[in-house]
């Protein structure tokens, strides 16, 4: 019983519980995904039904992760089934445990405020952007911030982290930014600028159908 209930898995040369991060990755990608479309679904259309269920769907997983096993949530099922043919990156479980409590705090305001109390305010749009901080951060660049907030608080490094960001280490060469490349993204993002305030007109304006094809269906 209480291999079934334990947070994290023994592998053979960790001496700590332990969780592959390549599956905590794509399950951060797929309720990212969730939550990504619904607030969407929000903003543009003033619909807050899909958001409430991505919210009970996002506590109740995160609940399981915690409460039962991250072996039984949802989303890492099938995040470790999607990653199946990669080789595991194995991260420490303790830190993760402390990031996912996080998230249950943050997913359990949510509920109450969007789906209990039925309302929406200030307070929900920025726990919203938090979480889908949280989780970009998790799926695109593989940097767990709840893990980064485990170090702070409890004044120790933690063990295991994804690409060794909790060892004190000197970057590889291919790993340093040199003054130029910093140089090229701030001219990317001046010229970003730029075709924004220039053709800004010329971009909002609907595109007109080039072959008349709506016509042609209007007519039949």
């Amino acid at each position: 019983m209480s291999k079934i209930f334990q947070f994290g898995e023994k592998v053979e040369g960790y001496d700590i519980p332990v969780l592959n991060e390549r599956e905590i990755r794509a399950g951060a990608g797929i309720l990212f995904l969730m939550m990504f479309t619904t607030i969407l679904e929000v903003l543009y259309k003033g619909n807050f039904v899909p958001l409430k269920f991505a919210v009970v769907i996002f506590l109740t997983d995160i609940l399981i992760r915690v409460l039962v096993g991250p072996r039984f949530s949802p989303s890492l099922i099938i995040g470790r089934l999607i990653v199946r043919r990669q080789t595991p990156e194995y991260v420490g479980a303790k830190q993760k445990l402390f990031a996912w409590i996080i998230g249950i705090i943050l997913a359990l305001t949510m509920f109450i405020l969007l789906v209990v109390v039925n309302s929406y305010s200030p307070i929900t749009g920025i726990i919203c952007l938090i979480c889908l901080i949280f989780l970009f951060f998790e799926s695109a660049f593989g940097i767990c911030l709840g893990c980064v907030t485990y170090a702070w608080i409890y004044g120790k490094k933690a063990q295991y982290c994804p690409g060794e960001v909790c060892e004190l280490k000197d970057r590889q060469p291919i790993q340093k930014t040199s003054w130029a490349q910093v140089f090229i993204v701030l001219v990317f993002i001046a010229y970003i600028y730029l075709v924004i305030v220039t053709f800004k007109e010329t971009f909002s304006k609907k595109p007109f159908d080039l072959f008349g094809l709506e016509k042609k269906e209007v007519v039949k």
